[in-house]
């Protein structure tokens, strides 16, 4: 089946009444066993609400984070997942039913740009890793400048999201999470500017995503020590 192919029939299953309800099954197993398992700690829930065109930004440290952030945030976030996930039946129909997208992570940028502006376009708030693949440690580093271009272009806030202890919980490789708490800290929404915005702006909002990306982090784990 063609990438194209795989998003029409990931779109298909989403957007029928029975994706609605793996969602919910799914919030509220992970409600009842996973966040019971983990001890999670939350501030700020009510900021990953926000009203859409919104992009939800957490950090990136274990295969859990969407996991957690999309339980908190009470709504379907649909996230860029990698095709090949949809490949495997039923997991591809539950990550479908859940609003995931497949993209194939050899196509060009442009691609997985559309795809994300053609969630925020249809009214659907959409979850992007800002740091890309997982990273370690508390630091956030370096940011592209891919997810406030996204938002830049569609309008979208950007609501960012600190998760501590997730890495430690489930680092890469292991098959069941650790025994451990968890902090998650959603922040205010960061708007963007209304207009056309050059390049030297979306410099400077990518570095305050980072710096406010790094805040809300280190909230997130004081709130587990």
């Amino acid at each position: 089946m063609s990438e194209q192919d795989l998003v029409a029939w990931a779109t298909e299953i989403s957007a029928k009444p029975y994706g609605e309800r793996v969602y919910d099954i799914t919030r509220r197993t992970m409600r009842q066993t996973l966040f019971r398992w983990l001890d999670i700690r939350s501030e700020g829930e009510h900021h990953l609400l926000t009203a859409p065109p919104t992009i939800i930004a957490p950090v990136h440290r274990s295969n859990l984070d969407s996991l957690i952030v999309g339980t908190l945030g009470g709504r379907r976030l649909p996230t860029l997942a990698k095709e090949s996930l949809f490949k495997i039946k039923p997991l591809g129909w539950w990550i479908a039913g859940l609003g995931g997208i497949p993209l194939d992570r050899n196509a060009a940028d442009r691609e997985a740009t559309k795809l994300a502006r053609d969630v925020l376009d249809s009214g659907r708030p959409l979850m992007i890793f800002p740091e890309g693949t997982r990273q370690t440690g508390q630091a956030i580093g370096e940011l592209f400048d891919g997810t406030t271009w996204i938002a830049a272009k569609s309008g979208a806030s950007i609501v960012p999201v600190g998760i501590a202890g997730t890495e430690a919980a489930m680092p890469p490789g292991a098959k069941f999470p650790r025994r451990v708490p968890v902090g998650v800290v959603a922040g205010e929404p960061i708007e963007m500017p209304e207009g056309r915005v050059p390049r030297s702006a979306l410099t400077e909002l990518t570095e305050q995503m980072r710096d406010r990306l790094q805040a809300v982090n280190d909230r997130a784990h004081e709130l587990i020590r």
